[in-house]
């Protein structure tokens, strides 16, 4: 069974030693070039679940497994992953350079929630493909972080945090969900991010016995203290999904992870999942993918 791989496993892995504030269980925030992680003689990106963050600028093409979806990288792209989405990287050998920094969510305690934006939902959009103005752009705020980062300026990491949101920031605005995001009360807004924070809060799926407290809309809406209609009109008005689909597509998403992560038998997983019959969840996934999830696992 592959296990969630750690900032410092990470640390091990790809350079043969650990920073001292790993030790202490601090935040942490670091930023690398890419190319010597890259090329015929790279090692490979296992397909596990982290522990921390990543944001990344690829130049080159590549392909990224991310939970259920692959994508093709054509060019270049601003790619981030976190601690809820396993994801892989093959034809390494096609990308030419790039950069990255990675932390820990400790890195923003204190300074906002990291969680509550769509590019580290499970979700939400991962791989967003740049022009060259685009790339020059992003580029000119990781060569600040590189020069941040070997600075001795006392205060140097709030600057970094500041660099990072930019990143997030700069995402957030080219990505076409956010553009054409309808204007919402406060109260259909409340709804939705408690909601989503009930749904995130059951995953990922580590263990085999159940995890799944809340499955059914009736469940959600008593748990969040108001009537089922009003939850799906709050979810139907920002999502544009029922508030059904949007809880069998969590379930169905983390299924198909589980199928390809874990060397549990399908009755293990069904049973995690909170199904009562292994009959139900097969049903449940063809119904879904239009294949068992034997055969999804084959595949």
């Amino acid at each position: 069974m592959k296990k969630k791989e750690s900032i410092a496993s990470f640390y091990k892995r790809k350079l043969g030693w650990v920073p001292d504030e790993l030790h202490k269980e601090i935040g942490h925030f670091n930023v690398f070039d890419l190319t010597p992680f890259i090329g015929k003689n790279a090692q490979p990106v296992p397909y596990v679940r982290r522990d921390f963050y990543k944001i990344m600028l690829v130049k080159g093409r590549g392909k990224v497994f991310y939970a259920d979806k692959t994508i093709a990288l054509k060019k270049q792209a601003l790619c981030f992953s976190n601690p809820k989405i396993p994801y892989k990287w093959e034809n390494t050998d096609q990308i030419e350079s790039g950069v990255f920094c990675i932390f820990n969510e400790d890195f923003f305690h204190q300074f906002g929630n990291i969680n509550q934006y769509s590019l580290f939902h499970p979700q939400g959009n991962y791989i967003f493909e740049l022009s060259d103005e685009q790339v020059e752009k992003v580029q000119t705020i990781y060569d600040k972080m590189m020069v941040e980062i070997q600075s001795n300026y006392v205060y140097k990491y709030d600057i970094l945090r500041n660099l990072t949101f930019e990143l997030i920031h700069f995402a957030l605005k080219i990505s076409p969900d956010v553009q054409l995001q309808k204007q919402t009360t406060n109260a259909t807004e409340r709804i939705n991010i408690l909601f989503f924070e009930l749904l995130e809060r059951q995953f990922p799926i580590d263990k085999k016995h159940p995890s799944l407290n809340f499955r059914s809309v009736s469940e959600f809406a008593k748990q969040l203290n108001i009537h089922v209609n009003h939850l799906n009109r709050a979810l139907k008005e920002t999502t544009q999904k029922t508030t059904s689909q949007i809880i069998a597509n969590r379930v169905l998403q983390e299924a198909k992870i589980l199928l390809q992560q874990k060397n549990w038998s399908i009755s293990e997983i069904a049973f995690a999942l909170g199904f009562n019959a292994v009959t139900h969840f097969n049903n449940f996934f063809k119904k879904h993918t239009q294949m068992t999830p034997s055969t999804f696992r084959k595949n």
